[in-house]
């Protein structure tokens, strides 16, 4: 027998053992790794959800490209985490519950910050702060939140902090709200009078009558409506991911690249 020949074939399994020693037991702990499953060393991508009716944060291009405040904040924030990413056009309603599904990782689309919504999931630092405001048309006598119960009908996007806003001046089940799936359809259905006036955030609502400046829609604030701030939003166990989301946030800021960024959407 060639003991030299049986010396290295033990050590040779010796070796395996230990490398097989140093592997992590538990597959969740290694799906959760920030490298691919592929096991080519690829960086994960996450993807990021948004509703992309909802301008100038989030709204598509011509060409079907989503664009806005959101979309490049959020790509500032990607390249000093130093993670990928890419975007999904998501439905506003039900989109909280993609992340719990694990279809997304990311949601940043105007999300107020609300304690009901911090019982789901995490959020980063605010990044942006808005109040609710009333859009009335040219002629529409609105002037406080009391003049809403005057009307036939106020219109709101379901599920937002403005649908929330409307219930505690009309009451929950008032007749008098109408809600639509999207901010466009709301507009809509208030620049062909099927709605009286609608309740949305200020920044939004300040973008569309700069856009639509020559139809005579007027933005009523009200001191009853408290501000608000948005934040991104992760699910409640990916500490790792927010903590480099908030890192990439404070560097953004810091640089002067978000002042840069919001020149760009909010000019005056």
């Amino acid at each position: 027998m060639n003991w030299s020949i049986v010396s290295k074939t033990a050590m040779g399994l010796v070796a395996a053992t230990l490398v097989a020693a140093c592997q992590p037991h538990d597959p969740a702990a290694k799906a959760g790794s920030d490298t691919a499953a592929s096991g080519n060393g690829a960086a994960k991508t996450y993807n990021v959800a948004m509703n992309a009716n909802f301008p100038p944060f989030e709204s598509t291009s011509t060409n079907g490209e989503i664009v806005g405040f959101d979309v490049d904040l959020m790509n500032a924030i990607a390249k000093q985490a130093g993670i990928k990413i890419t975007y999904k056009n998501q439905p506003w309603d039900g989109i909280f519950q993609t992340l719990t599904s694990g279809d997304n990782d990311i949601l940043i689309s105007g999300i107020t910050i609300t304690p009901e919504r911090k019982e789901t999931m995490a959020f980063s630092d605010p990044y942006f702060e808005v109040k609710q405001v009333i859009l009335v048309p040219k002629g529409q006598d609105v002037k406080s939140i009391n003049d809403l119960n005057k009307l036939t009908k106020v219109g709101v996007t379901t599920g937002t902090t403005g649908d929330t806003a409307a219930q505690k001046i009309l009451g929950t089940t008032s007749p008098k709200i109408a809600r639509f799936e999207s901010l466009p359809l709301v507009i809509k259905d208030l620049q062909d009078g099927g709605v009286q006036a609608m309740v949305s955030d200020s920044a939004v609502v300040a973008n569309f009558i700069k856009q639509n400046g020559d139809k005579g829609f007027s933005m009523v604030e009200v001191p009853d409506f408290p501000k608000e701030e948005y934040g991104i939003a992760v699910r409640k166990n990916d500490t790792d991911l927010l903590n480099k989301i908030n890192d990439g946030l404070k560097k953004v800021r810091d640089s002067g690249e978000y002042d840069q960024i919001y020149s760009k959407y909010f000019a005056k």
